[in-house]
């Protein structure tokens, strides 16, 4: 075992987890057992933290200054778009192989596109746009009723109109 870490030091441990449920503190111990903390209140902070995003996995930064640790969330594309679907949360011991064959609109998909702007590689909004339409795709949800796939043509030859930011 290593000394104790320096008092102001910033360690930033990131791990994919599934909200509103405690993880299992073996699971957590390896990550964060080095650092001085404990894994079962870490468990608990991060289930209080994703309580909103009950039963979707989402990816969890935990911030470790003076052995005190704060959850933030980095939402990824898919957590958000189940999220905009309002599906009732599922059994996930039960329920295997679930399609989400939902329906957004348009617009919630530009507002989920501007969330995720910052972590896109796309040069323009409207790229952004068609990568969340991609992951509509591959979820299986449709978008203003029909398939993401034909949103993306029609952004590409100029029919749909996206905001510059």
């Amino acid at each position: 075992m290593g000394p104790p870490p320096a008092a102001d030091e910033v360690k930033i441990v990131i791990l994919r987890t599934t909200g509103g449920e405690i993880g299992s503190a073996s699971a957590l111990a390896p990550k964060i057992g080095p650092l001085g903390l404990s894994p079962k209140k870490v468990g608990e902070d991060i289930q209080k933290a994703t309580m909103d995003w009950k039963g979707l996995n989402v990816t969890v930064k935990l911030t470790v200054v003076n052995r005190q640790a704060t959850v933030s969330l980095i939402p990824a594309a898919s957590s958000l778009i189940m999220k905009a679907l309002n599906e009732p949360v599922r059994d996930r011991k039960k329920e295997k192989n679930i399609v989400h064959n939902g329906n957004l609109t348009l617009d919630a998909v530009i507002d989920i596109a501007r969330i995720m702007r910052e972590r896109s590689m796309a040069r323009k909004l409207s790229g952004t746009v068609k990568e969340m339409l991609g992951t509509c795709n591959s979820i299986g949800c449709t978008v203003n009723g029909e398939s993401p796939r034909d949103i993306q043509s029609a952004i590409d030859d100029g029919e749909i109109e996206i905001p510059e930011e």
